[in-house]
């Protein structure tokens, strides 16, 4: 009974400095925007603010919202990391974080749902995740794999049930392990994974759902159970996710400036969410019994692509799941969460796109009656990553239609599109640069103020030099997406959208004609602004490069970084190498020797043709 109170009164206290952070975080963010709007609309009215000057202050006012709270949790999150011995604590403070691991009578369910994937893949990061988790005893008490289906393609679902008997046949865990497949995939993901909660949800009390390209540690997979015992009212529990080692140069310098970025960013996001996070769809355990009462997705009204399925629909589970009272963490930490990121630019922005298709779709939610205010302000912040880039396109495409038709009002004598820059325009321009770029600074100086983490990179030096060359790639790639999603939401406001296709997961080195059919929009907007702003404002120049180069240069960008040579050229000097590259942990160590050998084996298998394939798995 007396643990029971003070369980009780950890939890009221916990909310008390909850809400305590959330006002400090709110207004910080609320005072930051309405004082960049107010420098903005300063340096336009110098002359008097003109219609368009109004439309590019609106334009800037959707920009502000993402950028300034990434800025600010950037900055919290590096405080909280340079000032407490024990950050994750701080900002998670659950029951079961640290100690052995007890003798747990729950049952967990590891899911693994695919759709037309490469097998070898799955299974080999599926067997380096189970013999880890299973260690030297080989005990997976508590513990069922299941490998969930969708293939429809009749060649690779013919490979995929051969591949599945070969594994079945050679790990220890067969008897713990189960294959089916589905002969449609209707609802996709989410179908796939509540035809199983309906057909054996009664059987566990937890379910950790993997990706395809998923690879976990044992000891991160049972802390997660851990957590969940101790804790009942824990609904959705992740840790954040690393990318695996690359030798495509695309990969390795995107998931570079993840990887030392994220864990500053997410603790000051912790910090004030708490037990309000967000859900990244995979490398997450679910409470099923919660999960099953709460979480079953609405279908949205009117047509694809913004009606119907839910596409997104991880955060809108852990929207339901918190509005049912349970919470959803993320542990800003980094432990033993993988998966492969994508291996080229088209790729990239193919699943960027459907994340901003389904997120968009939560349009149609956020003003739901139902939703906690936090499950709203995480709906609303899924919308506003995928507004802010469209909405900056639309502040510069305002200025440089203003400068080359003349008609400036306010905007004549000010700056960014001005002949005199001002002090005021110069301070507002270097805010936004840092405010975008906050999250990689701080995650550059968290590593570097750490020995151990400093160290895991292969050094300072190290660090920060490719840190400042992955800041060149963030500058090139992030108006290169700008432009992709505003062309693409264009697309849906006209009922064009993305169909689910599987995702490319291997190093793929596009070609110039490729590249350039891709990326010719990209790059006809980049000349456009460079040749508006040298023809009618050259004082615009020096403003404008550094946002229009990157599209500019898209196609050769996206020629060289997918280079085979230039990418292992990268991986020999281990330039950009993340921490699980200099020194592998045994489960990734695994998973990479079964790539080898499952590549090798494709070589193989391919140059004795696909109709032998076909034969031997028939």
């Amino acid at each position: 009974m007396a643990a029971r109170g003070q369980q009780t009164f950890g939890a009221l206290t916990e909310a008390r400095r909850l809400d305590r952070r959330r006002l400090v975080f709110f207004s910080l963010v609320a005072a930051t925007c309405v004082a960049m709007l107010a420098m903005l609309a300063k340096v336009f009215g110098r002359d008097g603010i003109s219609v368009v000057d109004a439309l590019m202050l609106a334009a800037f006012a959707v920009t502000l919202p993402w950028n300034v709270i990434g800025f600010w949790n950037a900055v919290i999150g590096l405080a909280v990391a340079l000032t407490q011995s024990e950050p994750l604590r701080f900002v998670a403070p659950l029951a079961g974080l640290d100690g052995p691991d007890a003798r747990s009578a729950s049952r967990t369910a590891i899911v693994v749902p695919v759709y037309d994937e490469d097998p070898e893949m799955v299974l080999g990061h599926l067997e380096a995740t189970i013999i880890d988790l299973s260690g030297r005893s080989g005990n997976l008490e508590g513990f069922s794999i299941f490998l969930l289906s969708d293939t429809q393609d009749a060649l690779r679902a013919a490979i995929e049930a051969t591949a599945v008997r070969e594994f079945a046949a050679r790990v220890s865990f067969a008897d713990r392990f189960s294959y089916r497949r589905r002969p449609s995939n209707a609802d996709h993901k989410t179908g796939n994974l509540w035809e199983f909660l309906d057909r054996r949800g009664d059987d566990f009390d937890y379910m950790l759902v993997l990706d395809a390209d998923s690879l976990m540690s044992g000891a991160a997979i049972r802390r997660l159970v851990r957590l969940m015992d101790a804790n009942p009212r824990l609904g959705i529990c992740q840790t954040l996710i690393a990318g695996l080692p690359s030798r495509v140069a695309f990969t390795r310098l995107f998931q570079f400036g993840m990887r030392h970025g994220m864990r500053a960013y997410t603790l000051g996001s912790a910090w004030w969410q708490g037990p309000a996070g967000a859900y990244w769809g995979h490398n997450a355990i679910i409470r099923v019994d919660a999960f099953r009462r709460h979480c079953r997705l609405p279908r949205l009204p009117g047509r694809s692509p913004l009606g119907g399925l839910i596409l997104s629909h991880d955060q809108v589970e852990a929207a339901l799941m918190q509005s049912a009272g349970y919470e959803v963490r993320v542990l800003p930490d980094e432990f033993g969460s993988y998966e492969i990121n994508p291996p080229c630019p088209p790729e990239f922005m193919r699943r960027s796109l459907r994340w901003c298709q389904g997120n968009l779709q939560y349009l149609k939610l956020v003003a739901r009656p139902g939703w906690t205010p936090m499950a709203r302000v995480q709906l609303v912040l899924a919308v506003l990553m995928y507004l802010s880039g469209p909405a900056w396109l639309t502040f510069v495409g305002l200025g440089l239609a203003q400068a080359a038709t003349g008609v400036t009002g306010g905007l004549a004598a000010a700056n960014p599109f001005g002949e005199a820059p001002s002090n005021l325009a110069l301070w507002l321009f270097a805010m936004m640069i840092t405010m975008v770029f906050a999250p990689k600074i701080a995650g550059l100086v968290d590593a570097l103020a750490d020995s151990r983490r400093r160290r895991s990179y292969g050094g300072g030096l190290r660090l920060v030099s490719a840190g400042l060359v992955e800041f060149v790639h963030g500058m090139i790639l992030a108006p290169i997406m700008a432009i992709t999603e505003t062309i693409f939401i264009a697309g849906l406001a006209m009922g064009r959208g993305l169909t689910w296709r599987t995702q490319k997961r291997r190093g793929l080195g596009v070609s110039w004609e490729e590249a350039a059919r891709r990326l010719w929009p990209q790059t006809l907007v980049g000349a456009v602004m460079l040749g508006v702003s040298a023809l009618y404002a050259p004082a615009l120049l020096p403003w404008l490069a550094p946002v229009a180069l990157g599209p500019l240069l898209a196609i050769p960008f996206c020629r060289l970084v997918t280079r085979p040579t230039f990418g292992r050229a990268l991986a020999r000097w281990r330039f950009a190498a993340i921490p699980e590259e200099i020194d592998p942990p045994p489960v990734v160590a695994r998973a990479m020797r079964l790539a080898t050998l499952a590549d090798r084996a494709e070589r193989t298998a391919s140059r004795r043709g696909a109709p032998q394939q076909l034969a031997a798995a028939e």
